[in-house]
C-alpha cells in the first residue's frame, strides 16, 4: 500500500524500482529484529563493564567492590549472548549498530536501573529461572519496546521501520516469554517461497491492473465524490479487488478484514465504513456473476 502510494506521489511508472524498494523493505525487517533483540545483550554487557570499572576505582565503596551481580548473570541474557543462531545472524547481516551508537544503550540502561521492574528483581532474596525469564520479558515489554530514545534512533536510521516496530516487538516478546536456551533461534522472514513472493505479486498485479480495478468501484459510490475519496482508500480498494480476482487461495473474509484494519490505521475515520460497504457489494456481485474464483474450503 505504501509503495503504491509513494509511486503515485512521485509520478513514477518504474515498476522494477518499486519492486526493489519493497523487497529491500521486507528484508530489512530482519535487521530491525536483530537490532532490537541484541539491545538486551548489549545492556547486560554495558552494565558488566560499568561494574568492573567501579570495582577497580581507587576509592571504591563497599557496594562498588561487592555489587549485586544478578542482572549481569541473568541466564536468559547470557544465553542470548552465546546463542549461535543469533550471533550468526548478527554477523551475516553486519549488525554493529550498538558498537557504533552505545549512547542509546547507556540511556536505556539508566531507564532500566531506575525502573521498578529492575529494582524489585534485584531485591528478591532468591530467583528461579521462571523469575529470570519473566524479568527479561517485562524488561523488554515495559522499558525497551516503548523507549522514546530507542524509537527516535530507529526512526532516524530507517524510516520504513516505523510501521514494523510493533510487529517485531510482539514477536520478540513472545519468544522471550517462552524462552528455552537450547531451542531459541532467529526466525525466517518468510515461511516459504510462496509467502516470500506474495507482496511482490500483489504489488505487481495491482499496479498493472489499476485502471481495471478502479473501474470496478467507479459507479458504486453514489454518496461519495469520486475525486474527493482519499487516495489511500482507492489504493486499498484496488488491492482488495486484486486479491478477490487474482489470488484464488485468499479467503474473502481475510481480505476484507485486512483492508478494514489498514483503513482504520492509516486513512480517515470514515474510511473503514466506506471500504467495507464497497467491498461487501462487490463480493455479492462477483459471487452472483461467477467472476471471483476461490479454490479450497471456507474461502468465501
Amino acid at each position: 500500500m505504501q509503495t503504491i502510494y509513494a509511486m503515485h506521489q512521485s509520478g513514477s511508472d518504474d515498476l522494477s524500482k518499486q519492486e526493489k524498494f519493497l523487497k529491500a523493505s521486507l528484508d530489512n525487517i530482519l535487521d530491525l529484529y536483530l537490532i532490537l533483540l541484541s539491545s538486551l545483550v548489549e545492556l547486560r554487557k554495558k552494565e558488566e563493564a560499568y561494574l568492573e570499572l567501579a570495582k577497580n576505582k581507587h576509592l571504591a565503596t563497599k557496594e562498588e567492590r561487592n555489587p549485586n551481580p544478578r542482572f549481569i548473570q541473568n541466564p536468559v541474557l547470557l544465553a542470548l549472548e552465546k546463542n549461535a543462531s543469533l550471533q550468526n545472524a548478527l554477523a551475516t547481516n553486519h549488525i554493529h549498530n550498538w558498537q557504533h551508537n552505545d549512547d542509546t544503550i547507556i540511556y536505556m540502561l539508566q531507564d532500566v536501573k531506575n525502573s521498578t521492574i529492575y529494582q524489585k528483581y534485584m531485591a528478591k532474596p532468591a530467583v528461579t529461572f521462571e523469575d529470570e525469564r519473566y524479568f527479561v520479558t517485562d524488561l523488554f515489554t515495559e522499558i525497551i519496546a516503548p523507549n522514546e530514545k530507542l524509537y527516535a534512533y530507529l526512526e532516524d536510521f530507517k524510516l520504513t521501520w516505523v510501521d514494523d516496530i510493533p510487529v517485531v516487538n510482539t514477536l520478540i516478546q513472545k519468544q522471550l516469554r517462552h524462552f528455552v536456551a537450547d531451542e531459541f533461534c532467529v526466525p525466517k522472514i518468510f515461511k516459504d517461497e510462496e509467502d516470500a513472493d506474495f507482496a511482490l505479486d500483489l504489488l505487481r498485479k495491482t499496479i498493472l491492473n489499476e485502471s481495471a480495478f478502479g473501474a470496478e468501484f467507479e459507479n458504486k459510490t453514489p454518496n461519495w465524490d469520486t475525486e474527493r475519496i482519499a487516495e489511500l482508500d482507492t489504493i486499498m480498494l484496488k488491492m482488495a479487488i486484486c486479491e478477490f480476482l487474482k489470488f484464488p487461495s485468499i479467503p474473502v473474509k481475510v481480505t476484507i478484514n485486512e483492508y478494514l484494519e489498514l483503513a482504520k490505521e492509516y486513512s480517515t475515520p470514515k474510511s473503514s465504513i466506506f471500504i467495507n460497504g464497497i467491498l461487501d457489494n462487490l463480493v455479492k456481485e462477483y459471487q452472483t456473476s461467477g467472476k471471483m474464483k476461490k479454490a479450497g474450503r471456507g474461502l468465501l
